[in-house]
């Protein structure tokens, strides 16, 4: 399988090498490792195995009143999207499609990730970032492209999401899942 080409004909203002540039300029250390393709969790975890930190799943969605949003928890978390909406302050969720993630967020599906809110300069995306995530020694996120993992230490990511005037709203994922069983 091949990533698939974006949508639109305008390019995003960050790529893969934009974004690990502008790390490198903004002391934002990480670590990068080139894989094949990875367009599903299950594909990666034998390539994840040898890489330390929490791995991630990344959703991209759209409420009713047309509100979008962008979900990143650990890659084994239960996300219940008809208890989400309660816990993030959203409408009834369902997936954002692939003209808005890409116009949004720079990003094709199978990429999707929490570092393309670089992209984000108007907004539009509001972050959800699973507890679990927020408390990981080293996450670990595709650098806008699915074909690289990158490795940050909790402190770095908080300070990408610092640096891009971001702060995420953070949801205990695993507790609301396990609400009402």
């Amino acid at each position: 399988m091949t990533q698939d080409k974006p949508p639109a004909d305008t390019a995003p203002a960050y790529d893969r090498a934009r974004l690990l540039a502008w790390m490198a300029e903004h002391g934002v250390a990480q670590t990068t490792h080139d894989h094949p393709a990875v367009f599903r969790v299950e594909e990666g975890l034998e390539l994840k195995a040898a890489m330390a930190g929490a791995h991630t799943k990344n959703l991209f969605l759209k409420d009713k009143k047309g509100r979008l949003w962008l979900i990143s928890a650990r890659q084994d978390t239960v996300i219940d999207l008809k208890r989400a909406p309660k816990a993030m302050g959203s409408d009834r969720l369902s997936f954002g499609n692939e003209t808005l993630l890409w116009e949004t967020l720079g990003l094709t599906p199978g990429s999707v990730t929490a570092l393309g809110l670089i992209n984000d300069g108007q907004r539009r995306v509001t972050f959800v970032l699973d507890k679990a995530l927020w408390e990981a020694e080293i996450v670990n996120f595709h650098p806008l492209t699915n074909t690289a993992t990158t490795a940050l230490a909790q402190a770095d990511f908080r300070r990408f999401l610092s640096l891009i005037g971001r702060e995420p709203i953070v949801v205990d994922f695993d507790q609301l899942g396990a609400e009402g069983v």
